[in-house]
């Protein structure tokens, strides 16, 4: 049965390559899984959208009669599908697993709300000594190995290196560790597919909403 992934109908060019359909995208053309992309409304976000996503955001995941959201719970059902994500050996399937969470607790857990306040202007704001923490963390992970887990890419990789592609946060970042590695992961074909697909969805918005 095809996956669906569902993300916003439009959105401002500000997060454009950055909406984290991108995530289960590219996700699924590494994992080489039939999928299609439907759409929820961004301007008016109505009762039908808050039951399968109640905090009104994109994406959320169809598969069958299972409707999931949060993209990082998205990106470990697919990754259950799929050796490429996930290692099928128990140690490699634990350091994996643990990589994810560490990507999203450990990292997007502040780094996003240190770009958030860095919007003021202050990139020095009360975040930023956390933030540089972590990052330096990941850094001296990275600066002994190419991948996060099981000595190749995972789905781990996808989510840390996501989460570490923010123009912003890798000029707050200045690592050319941290660099290299998210040009590693992002030069991958799969990630180039999706991020493509992407801004062809919303530019096709775009002059869909230029005819009414």
């Amino acid at each position: 049965m095809t996956l669906t992934v569902w993300t916003y109908d439009w959105v401002p060019e500000g997060p454009r390559g950055y909406v984290r359909d991108l995530r289960l995208r590219w996700a699924l053309e590494e994992a080489e899984l039939a999928y299609e992309v439907r759409s929820t409304p961004f301007e008016n976000r109505g009762p039908d959208h808050l039951r399968r996503q109640p905090f009104g955001q994109a994406p959320f995941l169809s598969d069958g009669d299972i409707t999931m959201f949060e993209s990082g719970a998205c990106l470990l059902h697919i990754a259950a599908r799929s050796e490429r994500l996930m290692p099928s050996d128990p140690a490699g399937a634990a350091e994996t697993l643990q990589w994810v969470i560490a990507a999203l607790n450990s990292i997007e857990m502040v780094t996003v709300p240190w770009w958030f306040l860095s919007l003021s202007g202050d990139t020095e704001n009360g975040l930023a000594g956390w933030a540089r923490q972590r990052l330096a963390h990941v850094e001296a992970v990275l600066q002994e190995r190419d991948w996060l887990a099981a000595s190749r890419f995972t789905v781990a990789d996808l989510l840390m290196a996501d989460v570490l592609r923010v123009p912003k946060l890798r000029s707050f970042a200045a690592s050319p560790t941290l660099e290299a590695y998210v040009e590693r992961v992002c030069d991958r074909p799969a990630f180039r597919k999706a991020h493509a697909d992407q801004i062809a969805h919303f530019e096709a918005a775009d002059r869909a909403r230029r005819k009414t």
